[in-house]
Order: structure tokens, then C-alpha cells, then sequence
């Protein structure tokens, strides 16, 4: 249905009125003859009022245009079960490591979770989904929140080193256990991609996962990187392990502390199985909410008014005037 969403500025409509008096008395002096002047210049001192209904409607447009006109349309109801996944994405140096496969051409590991990631966050419809960023700090991007698009897109727009170059894992943690406290009900679970070892940060990897683990969130920590790679050298080729730096054991350890699950991604492929292992995860019922999709209407009265201002001042030149005060004068003598 149609509506306006501030209908209370239509009590603007009526202020033209307020200066109605004074127009009057402008438009009666504007047709008094002056002593010393001429007909001729007389005449163009005279006021020539034109249309007020076109000025009225210019008025009650751009009022309408300014109560914000919506198209709101039928109700539509959310799902009622969903889950909470708080995501933890390294933005470390490391990242750049351009030892992944996708669609055939090597990429750097984070362009390849940022490929898989987004189709995960496209297929989570009922969950909520929140996004910390964090490499010499943790930095929360996107609280828990059902608009994916945003979320899709905070990732989209992430880039390595944007928040440093080495990794607070621990500070990755902390940050999303304090954001679940703001949680009453939910299953609290929190996917941690990472591809070093916490080299940075104010807590510890191991002291956030204990209070982690007293608050009730699960860490789903994931591993990240190939286990070779060859590299050019001045002697050739050389097979090295990319992943060398990435500590295993820690990650293991701070999912088995939390009740969660330790997961290897070497390739895109791997990471997608990992999501499918999430999406069996049981989801928690919710309230049931809805909402009205909105379309702004505000341009169309906006338009018509400015078409209608233009053919006013048109109508004020002399080369439109003139013909149309010739046709008006026609019909008066008709």
C-alpha cells in the first residue's frame, strides 16, 4: 500500500497562506502608476501573476516529495530457526601466500576464502552472521546480523594488511565471545581462518578459549594453506611447505578446549566440505519475525514538480509569453 512515513510535515501545506497578505499588497502596488514614468514603463512595473494553481501544485508536490512517499509492500516472515556463526578472518601478511587453486589459476589463500566464504554466507538464509577482522588486532566488520549482503560484501571489501601484518588470534577470540554476550539464546558458535600462529594481541590464544569455553561458544578453528609449493630459485625449481608457520596443534587445542572441531583446508575444496560439516550444525528456534519491503516513491512527485517549475519559467521568457498572451487574448475576444 501507499503511505507516507512522516505525515506530519503535510501541516506544511497551508504556509503559503501565512504570506498571502504581503503578495497581496505587492500585487497592488505593482499595478499603481508611478508619477514621472511612462505607460510603456509602467506597464512593466505592473505585476503579471501567473497561474497560482501552478504554484500551488508545485508546492503540495515538493511537500509530498519531503513526507517521504513508501510503497510498502506484504508482509514477509524470516525463518524461525537459525543459527549464530561469528566468523574470525587473518588479514596477516601471510595471507598473500599465493598458494591455492581456484578455477584453475593460482590466488593468494585469502582470495580463496573470500570465494568460498561468500558462497557460505549466500546459503546460511535463517542465520546470523557476524565478521571480525584481525591481524595485529582483532576488529569487529559486522555484528550478528540476518543481512548477509552486508556481510558478503564487509568481507568483499577486506584487504591484506589492512589491519596490520601479524596475528592476534587471542584478540580474534575474546572479540566474539564479548559479542555472543550480547546474545540471550543462541548456539554460539564461532569459525576461526587462520593460516600462522598468534604472534600478537593483548590475550592469549589459550586464556580466551578457557573463558571462551566458560561463556559456552564453540570454536570451529580452521587451518588454512597447502602443504606444498614450488617456488623459482636461482638454482630452479624447489618444492617448500607454505605452511610452516601455521600451528596445528594450537588450533586443535583451542577447538577441543571449547568443544568445537579442528579442520585442515589445503584447497577451496576442502574448506567447502568443512562448511558442509558446519551446515549440520542444529539450529536454534527464534521468535518469529517479518518485515515489510519499502520502495522510495520521493523522485516521482520531486520530478513532476521540477517539470513544472521549468514550463513556468519558460512561460516567463518573452519568446513563450508573448504567443501565449496573443492566444489568451483571442479567446477573450471570442
Amino acid at each position: 500500500m501507499l503511505t507516507l512515513e512522516w505525515i506530519w510535515l503535510l501541516l506544511l501545506l497551508p504556509l503559503p497562506l501565512i504570506f498571502r497578505k504581503q503578495q497581496q499588497q505587492v500585487e497592488i502596488t505593482g499595478h499603481l502608476h508611478l508619477p514621472g514614468v511612462g505607460d510603456n514603463a509602467s506597464q512593466q512595473v505592473k505585476h503579471q501573476p501567473h497561474s497560482r494553481k501552478a504554484y500551488w501544485l508545485v508546492w503540495v508536490l515538493l511537500v509530498i516529495a519531503v513526507a517521504r512517499p513508501l510503497w510498502v509492500g506484504d508482509p514477509i516472515e524470516l525463518p524461525s530457526k537459525g543459527r549464530d556463526l561469528m566468523m574470525a578472518v587473518d588479514l596477516s601478511g601471510s595471507m598473500q601466500i599465493e598458494d591455492m587453486v581456484l578455477n584453475g589459476k593460482a590466488v593468494d589463500r585469502f582470495t580463496m576464502i573470500q570465494h568460498v566464504v561468500s558462497d557460505f554466507i549466500e546459503r546460511r538464509k535463517g542465520d546470523k552472521l557476524g565478521l571480525i577482522l584481525f591481524a595485529d588486532h582483532a576488529y569487529l566488520q559486522a555484528p550478528l546480523t540476518q543481512d548477509r549482503r552486508s556481510v558478503s560484501q564487509f568481507l568483499q571489501e577486506a584487504q591484506i594488511g589492512l589491519v596490520g601484518k601479524q596475528t592476534a588470534i587471542g584478540e580474534a577470540i575474546a572479540l566474539g565471545v564479548k559479542r555472543f554476550d550480547m546474545v540471550e539464546e543462541s548456539n554460539r558458535i564461532l569459525v576461526l581462518l587462520t593460516d600462522g600462529s598468534n604472534n600478537s594481541g593483548s590475550i592469549s590464544p589459550e586464556q580466551a578459549a578457557a573463558i571462551a569455553a566458560k561463556r559456552g561458544v564453540k570454536i570451529y578453528s580452521i587451518g588454512v594453506g597447502a602443504d606444498v609449493m614450488e617456488r623459482r630459485s636461482i638454482f630452479g625449481t624447489e618444492r617448500v611447505n607454505p605452511s610452516m608457520d601455521l600451528d596445528e596443534a594450537q588450533l586443535t587445542s583451542l577447538a577441543k578446549t571449547t568443544g568445537g572441531q579442528y579442520f585442515r583446508a589445503r584447497n577451496s575444496e576442502e574448506l567447502e566440505l568443512i562448511y558442509q560439516e558446519i551446515d549440520k550444525l542444529e539450529p536454534i528456534s527464534r521468535d518469529q519475525l517479518s518485515y515489510r519491503p519499502q520502495v522510495e516513491l520521493f523522485y516521482l512527485p520531486l520530478c513532476v514538480a521540477l517539470i513544472i517549475s521549468i514550463l513556468i519559467a519558460l512561460a516567463q521568457l518573452p519568446f513563450f509569453s508573448r504567443p501565449l498572451q496573443r492566444l489568451t487574448a483571442r479567446r477573450g475576444n471570442s
